[in-house]
């Protein structure tokens, strides 16, 4: 665990050299991008292994390293990396996809123009996210806050010579600031009252009883804004369909295991917070989250993108990370993300299969692929299923667990709604998969061009795809026993004390009954060419419209903008140009030179003026002393 900081700092060496020499570098330096990812991978393991080592021991909490920054009088700041369980987890996710992705990009950007620039920032992309997962202080995790903010900036806008691109990338990152100014204050707020930004110091001093109840309260849901604003929940959830403007790798990093999971980590990395808070701040955390899952499910159903219904499926499944949080079960929201970083970026890149391979990624325009890419069909089937939640498939413990969540909530509403999802998330995703591979293909050209991926791409998706089918099994003592663990993952990750693995057969079967209910539904809505599905949408036509719109929220934000925010603008721009330009720095200025033009007027050089403001001078002083000495 002391080299942990090597993880992120390696591809961070990666991305000065490619910055600096990438064009001098053969294959313009990817091949140390994918080294540098590699090395972390590998680096990944001793790291996990020592851990394990010390999980058992009593006072176990973590371990890292930190070195001194500053320092004067009684006030320092270290900056130091941190390594324990919740840690681990994301530490294996983000290593390992970051690989994929890294490798799958060799055969996906072949031949584009910025080929280098791309690795360039992709190696940063990883060292900030590995950094954001290892800070064991809120500056340091700030600090990897806004470089992945900033690097999703860089390739979401990968090809800001399309107006849509450029405009998804100030969307991205401009959305995500009004979150990360509250992430800001609520970390301003956490230093002032603890005196550090140490986390560790941070929740003795919280549990010590150092914050008032309300302060924290407030600081935690500070916390939390940022967290809306980087997983994309409710209000803010509108840049994250819109990101799919950068190449399709790029969507799969960020939704399975950088940007957007940054947010979810950081709750629960925070969680300590949460808990000691007044209860209102996890029932917020539990209604974004819920909210979110219901509004992403629902405008999945319209979408015809093929990223950006996978990009809607990646709202549904943040919103239920957020909803286990919020119902305070870290080991849910933990173990989602874990299996979450698989079959999304396995959906995501299977994706990019289907654009490379017929230059198409509109629905509407694709089907019957299945014969043409047998293997992308096969592996984009794993991840469909895995998301929709079919036994045995990761996507289905997963679910399960966030379902227990709900129903331990003790609110028979969440478990209805969150399994109400689970059908409408099959419905979709159902509608996804058979609309790309099944029936008659709509553009006969796409389908002729179509072909499966060469095996550099091929290769990831595979992987991607074994551990989709067996990474939910870690979820049973057994399995976890067997790989080293001290058992399933609830006696892995959790909260306050280890979680045994509940079983429960009513919500097992519930959630199967649903998810097969809304994949078979699904199936009859869309075959063919999907006449009852028109019907549907002409019946209700302003339901549809609704969807269609995206429940008009962007609509809401272009008038707020439009009639407020550039009406403000207008105000503040005139008052700062006439009060504080014009008359408050060129006023004073204006009246020393208006000063200086009228007193020139008494510096003539004259002899005889002198002599009579001399003499007028006299005569005023004499009448004033006869006056006043009267």
């Amino acid at each position: 665990m002391q080299d942990a900081w090597l993880m992120p700092a390696i591809p961070g060496a990666a991305f000065v050299i490619l910055l600096l020499f990438g064009k001098y570098l053969p294959r313009k330096g990817d091949w140390l991008s994918i080294a540098a990812m590699a090395a972390s991978f590998v680096i990944f393991f001793p790291v996990l292994a020592d851990l394990l080592d010390k999980v058992d021991t009593e006072g176990f909490t973590g371990g890292g390293k930190s070195w001194e920054w500053i320092s004067f009088d009684t006030f320092t700041i270290r900056l130091g990396f941190f390594t324990d369980q919740i840690t681990i987890v994301m530490l294996g996710v983000v290593s390992f996809v970051a690989l994929m992705v890294q490798v799958y990009s060799v055969g996906y950007m072949k031949g584009d123009s910025r080929y280098g620039w791309y690795f360039t920032c992709m190696s940063l992309f990883a060292a900030s996210m590995l950094t954001l997962v290892l800070a064991d202080n809120l500056l340091l995790l700030y600090a990897g806050w806004e470089a992945v903010g900033f690097c999703s900036f860089l390739l979401i806008g990968f090809w800001w010579e399309k107006r849509s691109a450029a405009e998804a990338a100030k969307k991205a990152f401009i959305t995500t600031r009004i979150g990360d100014v509250g992430f800001l204050i609520g970390i301003i707020m956490l230093w002032k009252q603890a005196g550090t930004f140490d986390i560790s110091d941070i929740f003795q001093f919280a549990a010590a009883g150092g914050y008032d109840s309300t302060y924290l309260t407030a600081a935690v849901l500070f916390l939390f804004a940022g967290a809306v604003g980087k997983s994309g929940q409710f209000p803010l959830h509108v840049w994250l369909p819109d990101a799919m403007e950068g190449p399709t790798p790029v969507s799969a990093l960020i939704h399975a295991a950088t940007m957007v999971v940054a947010g979810v980590y950081m709750v629960a990395r925070m969680f300590p917070l949460f808990q000691l808070a007044d209860p209102v701040a996890l029932d917020v955390v539990l209604g974004l989250g819920l909210t979110t899952v219901v509004l992403s499910a629902t405008m999945g159903l319209v979408a015809t993108d093929i990223k950006r219904v996978i990009a809607y499926s990646t709202l549904n499944s943040l919103g239920l990370m957020f909803v286990a949080l919020g119902a305070g079960s870290t080991t849910g929201a933990m173990f989602y993300l874990f299996v979450h970083g698989f079959f999304k970026a396995l959906l995501f890149l299977a994706s990019g299969s289907v654009i490379h391979a017929t230059d198409r990624q509109d629905i509407n325009d694709l089907g019957g692929l299945a014969a043409k890419m047998p293997l992308t069909a096969a592996v984009f089937g794993i991840g469909t299923l895995s998301m929709i939640g079919i036994v045995p498939l990761s996507g289905f413990w997963a679910k399960d667990e966030i379902l227990h969540s709900a129903r331990d909530a003790e609110s028979a509403i969440i478990y209805v709604i969150v399994l109400a999802s689970v059908a409408v998330t099959a419905l979709y995703m159902t509608r996804l998969y058979v609309r790309t591979f099944f029936f008659q293909p709509r553009d006969r050209q796409a389908r002729e061009h179509a072909h499966d991926a060469p095996l550099l791409m091929s290769a990831p998706l595979l992987l991607l795809a074994a551990l989709t089918l067996v990474s939910g099994f870690l979820v049973f003592d057994g399995v976890g026993e067997a790989l080293g663990f001290p058992g399933g993952i609830g006696k892995f990750v959790f909260a306050e004390e280890a979680e045994a693995f509940k079983f429960s057969w009513e919500v097992a079967l519930a959630s199967t009954a649903v998810a097969l209910g809304g994949l078979l539904a699904g199936f009859a809505i869309w075959q063919e060419d999907a006449q009852p599905a028109k019907r549907l949408g002409e019946r209700f036509r302003p339901v549809y419209e609704l969807l269609f719109h995206r429940y008009y929220v962007d609509e809401v934000y272009q008038w707020a903008i439009n009639h407020i925010v550039l009406f403000a603008g207008s105000v503040l721009a005139w008052f700062d140009r006439n009060i504080v330009n014009d008359t408050g720095v060129d006023g004073s200025a204006g009246l020393t030179y208006l000063s200086g033009f009228q007193m020139k007027f008494l510096e003539t050089g004259k002899l005889p003026n002198y002599a009579l403001a001399i003499s007028l001078g006299v005569i005023v002083i004499a009448i004033l002393f006869l006056v006043l000495k009267a």
